[in-house]
This record gives structure tokens, sequence and C-alpha cells, in this order.
């Protein structure tokens, strides 16, 4: 029983499994923040473009 006990102790196999999901997890979060900034940027460069084609072309029409 006691080698057992100490043969699960030394077991690391499930340690390593856990280490790759928070890997896996601190990765996922940082994609989607990046994305999150990345898409507000690109909205507020297109509102900008969009506002001066209206108004230079709003006397034209």
């Amino acid at each position: 029983m006691k080698t057992i006990f100490c043969r699960l102790l030394r077991d690391e196999s499930g340690a390593t499994a856990i280490e790759y999901g928070l890997i896996a997890a601190l990765i996922s979060v940082a994609l989607i923040a990046g994305a999150s900034t990345l898409g507000s940027a690109l909205d507020t460069t297109f509102d900008g473009v969009g506002s001066k084609i209206s108004t230079s072309t709003a006397g034209k029409l």
C-alpha cells in the first residue's frame, strides 16, 4: 500500500495536463482581448472614413 501511495505522489501526468490546459486558457484570453481591441480600432477607423466620404459626397448628389 505504501508503494502505491508513493508512486501516486511521484506521478505528474495529471499536473502536466492541467498546465497545458491553463496555457491554452491564457492564450485564448489573450486572443479574445486582442481581437476585441482590434475590432474597436477598426470600427473607429471605418466610422471616420465613412463620415469623410459622406461629407465629401454630400454636396455632389
